[in-house]
C-alpha cells in the first residue's frame, strides 16, 4: 500500500508533535497511511527533501538557522526542483509575501487551525498527484 510521506520541519519537537496529530488526520481522506520525516532546520530540511521527495514538506517559519523561507527556494532552486506541495506556518500575517517569493504553495497564519491545514494539505497532494509527470531533463532537452 502506498504511504503518503510528509516533512515537517521545525526546531521545536512540540511543534512538530502538533503539525503531524494535524497532519495525519489526512489518512482517512487519503485513504493511505502517512508517514512522516522531521528536520530541526532549512538545511537539514532541505537535505532531507531533495533525498527522500517526501509528498509533501510543512514548515514552520521559525526554523532555525536557515528557515522555511530559505527552505522553500533550495527545495524550488535545486538542479533537479522538488515539484510537491510546500506549507509554511507562520508567525505573522505580514510575511505572506516571503512565503509567496520563496515558492511555497501554501501558508497559514498561527495559531494554526488543524482542519485548515489538513484540508489545504489534501487539495495540494491532490493538485500535485493530478499533474502529468515531467520528463527527465536529458530527454526535455533533446526533444
Amino acid at each position: 500500500m502506498r504511504r503518503v510521506k510528509v516533512l515537517l520541519v521545525s526546531p521545536d519537537a512540540e511543534a512538530r508533535d502538533l503539525l503531524s496529530i494535524s497532519v495525519g488526520s489526512i489518512e482517512r481522506r487519503l485513504g493511505e497511511p502517512v508517514s512522516f520525516l522531521e528536520a530541526q532546520d532549512g538545511e537539514q530540511g532541505a537535505r532531507i527533501g531533495l533525498r527522500e521527495r517526501p509528498d509533501a514538506v510543512v514548515a514552520d517559519e521559525i526554523a532555525s538557522r536557515a528557515g522555511a523561507f530559505s527552505l522553500a527556494r533550495d527545495l524550488r532552486g535545486a538542479v533537479e526542483p522538488y515539484r510537491g506541495p510546500i506549507v509554511i506556518v507562520l508567525e505573522r500575517k505580514h510575511d505572506a509575501w516571503l512565503a509567496r517569493w520563496s515558492g511555497a504553495d501554501a501558508w497559514l497564519v498561527r495559531p494554526v487551525d488543524p482542519f485548515e491545514l489538513a484540508d489545504r494539505l489534501v487539495e495540494l497532494i491532490q493538485a500535485y498527484r493530478a499533474r502529468p509527470a515531467e520528463q527527465p531533463r536529458e530527454q526535455r532537452e533533446i526533444a
